[in-house]
């Protein structure tokens, strides 16, 4: 007869339009069971408007993946989830205001990693132009998290991280660390570059913890459920 499968585990996924990324990133991270559905809400740029706009269609995007019923919302873009420290709430709060989910954001599991590897002093590479960088800069800041040293590429567009190659996000990691003394932990931000094939490889050479965005996600999001037993191979984390 026809085998019948178990209901997976659900996460749901609210992403920026313009990102190609995340998903395989993520996909690759799940244990068997779980699956990741994804939605997009517009995101074409990272000026301070287009970073705003993506929070527009909020309610709508989580009342339609709430439809397929799954067990946790997620928003999944740092540079608007750390926009500001005081705002960071907001976004997980209407998202189970309208969809009646637990909802965490890509801020959140930033700082849950970076609580349970024990890490205050960061190293903070990325793709992005000043203003986000440096807001980022603040936003962890606000949560007792020095960054120490790091460095940004200065790119606007989803599109434009894509196309970076995995080799140079690894060595603007190596290139930063050589600069900077003290760090505990390097986050290299951003869910749109392709960095979850060079965590191992860094952790051993930088001898300390590497985080990504979109390798915390999938971490903070697994562990909300319950499912600590993760894949292996994308980090101490």
């Amino acid at each position: 007869g026809v085998q019948t499968c178990a209901l997976p585990i659900c996460l749901g996924l609210m992403v920026p339009s313009g990102n190609a990324i995340c998903e395989a990133e993520l996909h690759a991270m799940l244990p068997p069971g779980v699956v990741a559905l994804i939605t997009r809400l517009e995101l074409r740029g990272s000026s301070e408007a287009e970073l705003s706009k993506m929070l527009n269609r909020l309610e709508e995007a989580s009342c339609l993946l709430a439809d397929a019923r799954p067990d946790i919302l997620g928003f999944h873009c740092t540079a608007v989830s750390t926009f500001a420290p005081d705002r960071a709430a907001e976004i997980p709060a209407r998202i189970s205001a309208a969809s009646g989910l637990p909802a965490v954001t890509t801020a959140d599991a930033i700082l849950a990693a970076l609580g349970a590897l024990g890490a205050k002093r960061i190293l903070l590479t990325t793709p992005y132009i000043a203003a986000v960088h440096e807001r980022e800069i603040g936003f962890l800041a606000a949560h007792g998290c020095a960054v120490l040293g790091g460095d940004m590429m200065g790119i606007n567009t989803n599109a434009e991280m894509a196309r970076i190659p995995p080799e140079a996000i690894a060595a603007q990691a190596r290139e930063a660390a050589k600069a900077t003394s003290g760090a505990d932990a390097c986050f290299i931000s951003c869910t749109a570059i392709r960095s979850v094939g060079v965590i191992a490889a860094l952790e051993a050479e930088l001898g300390m913890p590497v985080i990504t965005s979109n390798q915390v996600m999938a971490w903070h999001m697994l562990r909300r459920l319950g499912l600590h037993d993760q894949p292996r191979g994308f980090g101490r984390l």
